[in-house]
């Protein structure tokens, strides 16, 4: 079966590549080889339309025949989003091993040095990620040359790339935007950041010409509206416009009631494209719902959102994400979720609060956050012995998990996993593994998503032991 794979790939790369225009092929074919698959299929989808299901064969194996290629960007789903370049005559080959998701994946075949590309580059910017951290603080014109100095071996690196490859005028718009929008992305962080230095008393005056950038942003980008660094820069940009319309606000809180009422109406007026307004939009109340903490405001969100020009399918998701949300409000007793313990036993989550608790969540595949968030909960134990601290995985990898608590020394005890983390994820809204919960002693919520790395965590915790 393997053989026989890999031979009816080569044949289609061979015949696309005998023509002189390998457009004239009309079609492409993704395939590829999932190693420990988590279900027995993928999802590809073009500009996340409606997705195809794939079922793998007996050796992890699938192909997919795109019989009519659109060139541009189309997504592979194996539990994690890949963006992939796809335009016709292309015969891409991947393989991908979903216990190290992005360190395994690779390509293959006629196209995939366009994706390989893409990957590197997307890498540059991660590694840039860490770097340019250190340089918010600085001065907007020094930080304006430290960015176009990345700009500038990014645009490089795509010339070079540019000299030795065959490129279409489709994929190099999306190279450049997967230049440009990072770029755009981290000047709204800036700004974001400097507007909360402002709200703290310091002196930082950001000129007019910081912003000129913003001119060459698109705000109805249609091929772009699915691609992450530009959707996630527009989010930034949508959310420091709000910041802006609501001066008078005390503080810069993305979570606010306020600030989301007022970010929506800037989608909705300045965002040209229907399918991306509609995914703004929706992306917008599904982050306000999930650290929501009034009901009234909850409600008029809601109201707000229905008077759109929505899909039936997207306002019952938000409704029914509204009412899940309305039941973790603070007060209300926490979902009685199964979990398993550090010696395989399934018990129940209200079972293991004797307590007041903080719940905490983790992952093996972010093991910075792993280290981070149980120093801190080491530090949060000494200080406040009156709580238990019990540790979430929140993978299906048993054995690992155990062998990870055993070696560094966690407190096996307080340490866990979901018995079905699909299930509990979203009985729990759990978006982000940076979500804390502080449960009483009687399993009710006292705040059902907090930031454990912050002073206003522990302000928290010792409200609730004073009152």
């Amino acid at each position: 079966m393997r053989f026989s794979f890999y031979v009816f790939l080569t044949f289609i790369i061979v015949s696309c590549q005998s023509k002189s225009d390998p457009e004239t092929c009309g079609s492409a074919w993704i395939g590829g080889q999932i190693v420990n698959p988590k279900t027995n299929y993928v999802l590809i989808s073009h500009n996340r339309n409606a997705s195809d299901t794939i079922f793998l064969d007996e050796r992890n194996f699938f192909l997919y025949h795109i019989k009519a290629a659109d060139p541009g960007l189309y997504y592979f789903q194996h539990f994690e989003f890949q963006a992939l370049f796809v335009e016709p005559g292309d015969s891409i080959m991947l393989r991908v091993n979903t216990l190290e998701f992005d360190e395994s994946l690779t390509y293959t075949g006629r196209g995939s040095y366009k994706n390989n590309f893409l990957t590197e580059l997307f890498l540059l910017n991660e590694e840039a990620d860490q770097e340019i951290l250190s340089f918010y603080s600085l001065a907007p014109e020094a930080f304006i040359e430290k960015m176009d100095s990345i700009r500038l071996r990014r645009q490089s690196f795509l010339n070079e790339f540019v000299k030795t490859e065959i490129t279409s005028d489709a994929f190099l718009s999306v190279a450049n935007a997967a230049i440009d929008y990072a770029i755009f992305g981290k000047m709204e962080l800036y700004i974001a950041s400097n507007n909360k230095r402002l709200r703290y008393g310091e002196e930082m005056e950001i000129p007019a010409s910081f912003y000129n950038y913003r001119r060459k942003m698109d705000l109805g980008n249609e091929d772009l509206r699915t691609y992450y660094p530009y959707f996630r820069c527009l989010g930034y940009y949508f959310d420091n416009l709000a910041f802006e319309a609501i001066e008078g606000e005390k503080e810069f809180n993305r979570m606010s009631f306020e600030h989301n009422w007022h970010k929506m109406d800037l989608i909705e007026s300045e965002v040209t494209n229907d399918s991306l307004k509609q995914s703004l939009l929706k992306n917008t109340v599904i982050n306000y719902f999930i650290h929501a903490e009034n009901t009234e405001h909850m409600a008029l969100i809601l109201d707000k959102f229905n008077l759109y020009n929505l899909s039936k399918e997207d306002k019952q998701l938000i409704f029914e994400l509204s009412e899940i949300a309305l039941r973790l409000m603070p007060n209300k007793p926490l979902p009685d979720l199964a979990v398993v313990s550090f010696d395989n036993r399934t018990v129940s989550i209200q079972d293991i609060i004797k307590r007041p608790t903080v719940i905490y969540f983790w992952s093996l595949n972010s093991p910075m956050h792993v280290k981070n968030i149980h120093q801190r909960i080491g530090e949060l134990r000494g200080k406040y012995p009156e709580f238990d601290f019990i540790g979430i995985n929140v993978d299906d990898q048993f054995k690992k998990w155990k062998r990870l608590v055993q070696h560094e020394n966690y407190r096996a005890e307080h340490e866990f996993q979901f018995e079905d983390f699909e299930t509990a994820g979203m009985a729990l809204l759990i978006n982000s593994i940076n979500k804390t919960m502080i449960i009483d002693s009687e399993g009710i919520i006292i705040d059902p998503h907090t930031n454990i790395f912050s002073l206003d965590a522990e302000q928290k915790l010792l409200n609730y032991l004073n009152r």
